[in-house]
């Protein structure tokens, strides 16, 4: 019996369909395998992601910000992979995975400043002194529409609270954030009732805790994350450099 070249191809295809599919299947079942062998070797481990690494042998962890690998003889590795030309493949993961916990951040629930092309995301404290770093240096520019969300950190910052308090609940919030974080109540009475926008700054604290945000300043620039007052990262993100040093937090 003859078959006609296209029922070969379809037979060859179908064929190559089952094959593939069954090496995914097997893909499957021994990251899942290699998964529940993490969990009984570290019980207390809170993990966001599990996957094969770069690396072969190892898979990859990403937990909150922190990306870090496990070995199935049953260790835990804390390093970063670089390639051969040079290039970061830990920090590339780490840019990904702070790029996705933000997609589905509700912005209707912050502050809006400015109307400039460039989109950052902002979690401040009101008496944070690197949030106020950051502050002057983005009011500076005409580019930028920021999304602001508070955390005031109580334990250091008393006031913070009552000072987000009053921003939200005045009627020019714009103005309200410029007089305090240009220091016009440091160190005096917040004109703010007891408990007048205490839901919606929890809220934002809870949106906040719900992508990992445990310290101030924390920005995303068109998707980048920033940690600290980087200032020269900041502002080689706005005009699409690559400024890197140290940042500063509190």
């Amino acid at each position: 019996m003859k078959l006609r070249n296209s029922s070969i191809f379809t037979i060859c295809g179908l064929l190559l369909s089952i094959v593939t599919a069954a090496g995914f299947s097997m893909a499957n079942e021994d990251l899942k395998t290699e998964k529940e062998n993490l969990m009984k070797s570290f019980p207390n481990l809170t993990l966001d992601g599990f996957r094969e690494s770069p690396l072969k042998g190892l898979y990859e962890i990403t937990a909150g910000e922190q990306v870090f690998y496990f070995s199935p003889e049953g260790y835990l590795f804390f390093g970063e992979i670089w390639t051969k030309d040079g290039k970061n493949l830990t920090a590339e993961m780490r840019e990904k995975v702070a790029a996705d916990r933000i997609k589905d951040l509700p912005l209707d629930k912050a502050l809006k400043i400015g109307t400039g092309s460039k989109r950052v995301i902002e979690f401040t404290d009101p008496d944070c002194p690197y949030c106020r770093k950051v502050d002057s240096f983005l009011a500076k520019r005409t580019d930028v529409t920021r999304y602001v969300y508070f955390v005031p950190l109580r334990k250091i910052h008393p006031d913070a609270e009552k000072k987000a308090r009053y921003i939200l609940s005045h009627a020019d919030r714009q103005k309200a954030f410029l007089e305090v974080f240009g220091g016009k109540f440091d160190g005096k009475p917040i004109p703010v009732a007891e408990g007048v926008q205490q839901s919606q700054l929890e809220e934002m604290e809870k949106i906040a805790s719900g992508i990992g945000v445990r310290g101030t300043p924390a920005l995303w620039i068109d998707g980048a994350h920033v940690n600290g007052a980087d200032l020269q990262r900041i502002s080689g993100l706005l005009d699409k450099g690559k400024g890197v040093s140290g940042p500063e937090s509190r």
